[in-house]
């Protein structure tokens, strides 16, 4: 039966890759996917797989309950876009001005539903329940992930897998780790308060766009001089607004950065750090500032259980040729929300196209969508494990 279901899962690959290509080309931001969520309840309608819809938000979540007993485990993939303009030249290209899926996350819906499709052809001989979730929101804080957790999605779940197509590690790739994983990643702004005036006059003015840059040069020796260098953690300023005119002295200037880091001592650190260096600078320039810092998602720690066997389950699929743990990175994502509630584990699947490799949340971002296929037969691997 299973060794059947393996060899099926090669035969929907062009649906595979319709589906995802549809989704590519109509993206939906975050909080905003309901033609999204529309189209994957109407996928579940035909497969006859009852699911709710609303969860949290746009969420859904679908049960297939197999007719023998067994574990209940949770499958998980997000669908949202990024406000992103598609400068790919592919005929799938998206057709929302300013919407892009630069992350997978259209990939990683197609291999959910494939899954779920495979595993309602095998439900008389299926052991246990599977949970799908399909995630709204995880490129924005305060993502869809804990929104869908308080609506009840992790009930009576013993455990819980999910995947990103990672296109910066060679097609055939799996990797995961037995703890920390992903970072966890915060936002801040701070707002400098100066006083403006005649660019011919910088001695009657208190230069915002001076104290800004000021700042990124000073908050910058957190990292590299307060913080234990055996302690991984990154401080970026990302946007730097200020200013009106060539001739005219800004009265204010607007910072927005990120901040990465593993553990919450370290959060607490640099959060105390950064309030003395703003205040210090912005006081020693005579100006006002506001500063608010949002906590966003937590670390993504695997369970170590579950991570050996995601490598396990990877081993036994014939399309890959590497299966590994790796060094953490320090991207971020709302997966660690399920991890806090449930054993379970994510991992990367290698998605890169050869000599064509773009970042993730790149205008000409893509992947190999042979990937999928290596994704869809993980999970099932890691279903099989649990009969």
């Amino acid at each position: 039966m299973w060794q059947q279901l393996f060899k099926e899962v090669d035969q929907h690959y062009d649906e595979m890759v319709a589906m995802r290509r549809h989704l590519h080309q109509h993206p939906e931001l975050s909080f905003q996917e309901y033609e999204t969520a529309t189209y994957i309840a109407s996928y579940y309608d035909q497969l006859n797989i009852p699911y709710q819809k609303n969860v949290g938000g746009t969420g859904i979540v679908a049960t297939l309950e197999g007719k023998k007993p067994g574990k209940t485990i949770a499958l998980r993939a997000d669908f949202d876009a990024l406000p992103i303009q598609d400068q790919k030249d592919v005929p799938y290209k998206s057709k929302r001005q300013g919407v892009m899926h630069a992350c997978g996350h259209d990939g990683h819906t197609s291999i959910l539903l494939t899954v779920a499709k495979l595993l309602k052809e095998i439900e008389n001989d299926l052991s246990g329940t599977i949970v799908f979730i399909h995630q709204h929101a995880e490129e924005l804080t305060p993502g869809g992930a804990k929104s869908m957790i308080e609506a009840g999605a992790l009930a009576n779940v013993d455990v819980v897998f999910g995947t990103h197509l990672w296109s910066s590690t060679p097609l055939g790739t799996v990797q995961t780790s037995p703890a920390a994983f992903m970072a966890g990643a915060d936002k801040f702004t701070i707002t400098v308060k100066g006083q403006g005036g005649h660019g011919a006059m910088p001695h009657e003015t208190k230069d915002a766009v001076v104290i800004g840059s000021q700042l990124v040069n000073n908050l910058q020796q957190i990292i590299s001089r307060r913080i234990n260098p055996l302690h991984t953690s990154v401080l970026t300023i990302g946007k730097f607004q200020a200013g009106d005119s060539f001739n005219i002295i800004a009265d204010q200037a607007i910072l927005d950065g990120t901040v990465r880091i593993f553990d919450a001592e370290l959060q607490d650190q640099i959060i105390n750090e950064m309030e003395q260096i703003i205040k210090g600078t912005c006081h020693g320039y005579q100006a006002d500032y506001q500063f608010d810092y949002i906590k966003g998602y937590p670390p993504v720690v695997n369970h170590q259980h579950e991570a050996n066997l995601v490598l396990e389950a990877a081993n036994k699929v014939d399309e890959v040729t590497t299966a590994e743990f790796s060094q953490p990175t320090l991207t971020g994502e709302d997966f660690s929300y399920y991890l806090l509630e449930k054993p379970g584990a994510f991992f990367f699947t290698g998605a890169q196209i050869e000599g064509n490799f773009q970042p993730h949340h790149h205008p000409k971002f893509d992947f190999d969508e042979r990937a999928m296929v290596i994704a869809v037969k993980t999970f099932l691997q890691l279903i099989k494990h649990y009969q």
